[in-house]
């Protein structure tokens, strides 16, 4: 008996498995309350390059030099990661399709919180409201003696005028961009309240992430661990998928809005946790 190939259909130009994209929407509609995690590659189709991926950052780069502790010993390396936040795409990009399905899966009411390891603040720029940055953000800088903390343009207007290694005015402190670095522990605070909202939430919907660092991967494990459900839509293979309810593979950009609106017309029709 010859089986047959499951339904395909075109999403964004990709042919995608129907049944996948319809348990993921059943399994999000149904959900008393959804928790959005992402990942860089949520934010890669704005221009922002990911770490892990084929075009990542550490496939030329050298993770090791990117530590705090080397941040803190040596002024070369100051140096060259003040440059590299003068010269990143960061403050020129916007939010794409990706980020603006996240804003409105949160504005209906169904993900309250949004969970991302990403600095780029395009979360806050795409109307998301209540957002938990793990690795903080590139958007401020902060005194790593007197934790003052500052927006990222003062700072570099200093850098732009010959400050190649600023430090604090107010207590000479050396200065850092407000993100998580190699071998810095995540803000306890942040940590805490995502692991709550995630046990608090019945479908963890990660979105962009290869799922691979930690401990921000704990988060979707949680849901998981207390009985939620986990649905995944990424472009690649991500470290959770044996865990994972449903796959979605594709660009999250072409692959997430689609998704978020079903989930939504669902919603206006049948109240959440019914079906």
């Amino acid at each position: 008996m010859r089986v047959a190939a499951p339904a395909r259909r075109p999403i964004g130009g990709i042919d995608v498995n129907v049944d996948s994209v319809d348990r993921a929407v059943r399994l999000l509609r149904h959900a008393r309350r959804i928790l959005v995690f992402t990942g860089a590659g949520i934010s890669t189709e704005s221009g922002i390059p990911d770490f892990r991926g084929p075009n990542g950052v550490w496939r030329t780069r050298d993770p090791a030099r990117y530590t705090l502790q080397r941040y803190v010993a040596e002024s070369a390396v100051r140096r060259e990661r003040w440059l590299d936040r003068l010269e990143s795409p960061m403050d020129r990009v916007e939010p794409n399709a990706g980020h603006l399905a996240a804003a409105r899966l949160q504005a209906c009411g169904r993900a309250p919180v949004v969970v991302t390891q990403n600095i780029d603040g395009l979360h806050q720029r795409a109307g998301s409201r209540d957002v938990i940055e793990l690795h903080g953000t590139s958007l401020e800088v902060v005194c790593l003696d007197c934790a003052r903390r500052l927006p990222v343009g003062v700072v570099l207007d200093r850098v732009r005028e010959g400050d190649e290694d600023p430090h604090c005015e107010l207590c000479g402190g050396l200065l850092k961009t407000a993100t998580i670095s190699f071998g810095q522990n995540l803000i306890a605070e942040d940590l805490e309240r995502a692991m709550a909202e995630a046990e608090d939430s019945d479908v963890c919907l990660a979105v962009g992430s290869t799922l691979s660092v930690w401990p921000a991967a704990g988060v979707p494990v949680r849901t998981v661990h207390g009985g939620g459900r986990l649905v995944v839509v990424n472009d690649g293979e991500t470290e959770l998928d044996g865990m994972a309810d449903v796959i979605v593979p594709g660009r999250v950009g072409a692959m997430l809005p689609p998704l978020v609106d079903a989930v939504i017309a669902g919603s206006e029709a049948e109240p959440a946790g019914h079906g």
